[in-house]
């Protein structure tokens, strides 16, 4: 034997005593929020479990903190049918609807009964499956009939068991529930997807739901999700209450809560409701309403259910919150293509859980429609996204004299005569290569993920850059180096919004550099896209980069060429001719590609042939793989991705979460829609 290794008797027991110590430090962490050891020691500990665990591989535990991530990415996700139908709720919004419930409840039965209120959680809902006390599958809810496997990103999960505690658990079950993601990981994250340039997501249930469908559940994990389990179905095992299930299934390691309560009668059910919607501004997650269940679950067959929801159960939304303030002025933004957006500025006032000191008012149609006045107290609202709207006035407080608001005809920023062109709704400031707002958000639209995706420079950066004097077009980008870089110092937006001085050093100047190096490899569409041309879109930059092949005969190109092109019309036609027609934008592609970015492509216009030759499909919503990937798919079949809906679209593939005017146009136009699990239904029908 090695004298410098472990014995191997003592390494297998250490090995199980750290993984039974670590997991019960973890379930006392994030499930009973009860610390039981220091940070300091549980990564001291966890340290030792990994050394031993590479040492002895054999010894490692499915069920070690360890494994909670690992493997390389996958692929896709598998989709696996529910074995009971995962339903939805019936919801409601009025405590007269609730008990009418009530009332039909007691028609139904002469029992007696009480019922269990839990928060209804703004989130995902999961269904987990465990074999003799281990997690074996996670699948999403789906279309309820079937969802995607999503073990992987599951297992990431730490109050999430992946072994459970006991031993009277039953050998086989399902525990459904929802993954949420906290307040304070939700705001982390929209402030870094900003630094990186990216979009931020609307709220933590889209945040969430994104961060399930994840190829690589490395990403998953810095996500940091956490999960409620509310619901146990279990054939040898049969609680009399759902009450006494949710409290057993806490017994067992899972994450139930604190919140739930059992409640006497629908008085109690209501006195609930109050409680929370006052108490709900103080939880660290979000909350959209209160679900109540008949506790006693023989009477769930009695009662039965509808095609879509249980009878026995109901949800009780609260309505979006509303308050009262006064509307102090309108200011105007200035957008990267030169639209100008009004911005409502009001008395700060709180709402959701945030103070509230703007609100968009979209565009000069919606000033007028609304007829503000300055002084008016207007109604906001913050119904569940995060930018906030203006939804009344209250005109009882108006004041006789107020003068009413008229939108803008100069540029805030650079004092260029506003334009507003027939047909669109917005004014835009055509002062496009001079106005500050414009060239700043040019920038950083080039160095976007789905331009450039130079991810190593950031918004903030850019402003500072900007200010220096060192930024003034995309094309100076390839002219920075180590020497003009280095010791760069500037003010810099923090993700606690405050401003503090930057100083670039070394290894952030050569990350920069690096990834500016990187995007001298991105394709000729994506640099077409990255130009930030108006009205041409990554669907607009990849048809017009395959039709004419490289950068000078698009440029070379009258308009009757242009309108040859699929999706392009009349409007972005002459945008693209004015664009190429200045003499400074023509200059500016001369700079990039002496730079060495790529203007040529060998990519034909023929698609191979498929199942899908012949179809035109735009793509809305979200779905188990990412949009691109689904528009790779129909590509490869044969298809075309068409940039949006129009009399020509032949399928409308509807994700989750997919807009109601999307589907109103779509049956307006008769667009036949169908859902991920059909449009792979029909692929495989090619095998």
């Amino acid at each position: 034997m090695d004298l410098f290794s472990p014995d191997p008797a003592w390494a297998k027991a250490r090995i199980a005593e750290l993984t039974e110590r670590l997991n019960a430090a973890n379930h006392a962490y994030y499930v009973m929020d009860a610390p039981s050891m220091s940070d300091y020691e549980f990564d001291t500990l966890l340290a030792e479990l990994a050394e031993l665990e590479r040492e002895f591989p054999d010894y490692v535990s499915p069920h070690s903190p360890t494994q909670r991530v690992g493997g390389a990415p996958i692929r896709n996700f598998v989709t696996v049918l529910h074995a009971r139908p995962m339903l939805s709720l019936g919801n409601t919004y009025t405590k007269a609807d609730l008990a009418e419930f009530d009332a039909r409840i007691r028609r139904l039965t002469e029992e007696p009964y009480t019922y269990v209120c839990e928060l209804k959680y703004d989130g995902v809902s999961i269904s987990l499956h465990y074999e003799n006390g281990a997690l074996v599958r996670a699948v999403t809810r789906g279309d309820g009939r079937q969802g995607d496997d999503v073990t992987a990103n599951i297992r990431t999960i730490a109050s999430i068991p992946l072994k459970l505690k006991g031993s009277d658990y039953p050998s086989s079950f399902e525990i459904r529930g929802e993954i949420i993601m906290p307040h304070k990981v939700f705001h982390a994250l929209n402030a870094k997807r900003k630094e990186a340039g990216e979009p931020p997501f609307a709220n933590p249930r889209n945040a969430a739901s994104g961060s399930l469908k994840l190829l690589d559940p490395r990403q998953t994990a810095e996500r940091r999700l956490d999960c409620f389990l509310y619901f146990l179905l279990a054939d040898e095992y049969e609680a009399d209450t759902h009450l006494h299930s949710l409290e057993k299934a806490a017994e067992w390691g899972f994450k139930t809560g604190s919140y739930y309560r059992e409640c006497a009668d629908i008085d109690a059910v209501m006195a609930f409701i109050d409680e929370w919607d006052k108490k709900r501004l103080d939880l660290p997650f979000d909350i959209d309403g209160v679900v109540l269940k008949v506790n006693q679950k023989r009477l769930w067959p009695v009662l039965g259910e509808t095609v879509k929801s249980p009878r026995w159960a109901i949800a009780y939304k609260f309505k979006a919150q509303q308050v009262k303030t006064r509307l102090l002025d309108i200011g105007y933004q200035v957008g990267r293509t030169g639209a100008v957006t009004p911005v409502a500025h009001l008395e700060p006032v709180a709402l959701a859980g945030t103070v509230v000191k703007r609100a968009s008012l979209y565009n000069a149609d919606n000033i007028e429609k609304m007829d503000f006045r300055k002084g008016d107290t207007v109604l906001v609202e913050k119904g569940g996204e995060i930018i906030p709207k203006i939804v009344g006035i209250d005109l009882s407080r108006r004041e006789p004299d107020g003068e009413a608001y008229r939108f803008a005809d100069a540029c805030p920023e650079c004092g260029t005569k506003l334009l507003r062109k027939e047909g669109e709704a917005g004014y835009y400031c055509p002062n496009d290569d001079h106005c500050p707002p414009q060239i700043k958000g040019r920038l950083e639209h080039f160095i976007s993920r789905r331009a450039m995706d130079i991810n190593t420079m950031g918004e903030s950066k850019i402003e500072v850059l900007y200010e220096q004097g060192l930024l003034g077009t995309i094309a100076d980008f390839y002219d920075l180096d180590y020497r003009t870089l280095y010791g760069v110092e500037g003010g810099e937006h923090a993700a606690d919004g405050n401003r503090r001085v930057v100083t670039l050093r070394d290894r952030s100047v050569r990350n920069i550099l690096a990834g500016i190096e990187a995007s001298k490899q991105k394709p000729f569409e994506v640099v077409l896209y990255a130009l930030g041309i108006r009205f041409v879109g990554e669907v607009t930059a990849k048809s017009l980069a395959r039709h004419f092949g490289d950068i000078d005969a698009l440029m070379a190109a009258s308009k009757e060429d242009l309108l040859q092109v699929e999706d392009v019309g009349e409007i972005i036609a002459q945008s693209v001719l004015d664009y190429f027609a200045k003499p400074e934008h023509r200059a500016l592609i001369a700079r990039l590609k002496a730079a060495g970015l790529q203007f040529a492509t060998a990519y034909t216009n023929e698609r191979p042939e498929g199942v899908l030759t012949g179809t035109v499909w735009t793509v809305s919503g979200v779905f188990s793989r990412s949009r691109d990937e689904m528009k790779a798919l129909i590509e490869a079949n044969g298809g075309k991705v068409g940039s949006g809906l129009s009399r020509n679209t032949t399928f409308l593939l509807a994700g989750d979460n997919m807009g109601p005017e999307k589907r109103k146009k779509a049956l307006a136009l008769g667009i036949e829609m169908i859902d991920e699990a059909a449009f792979f239904e029909k692929i495989r029908q090619a095998d």
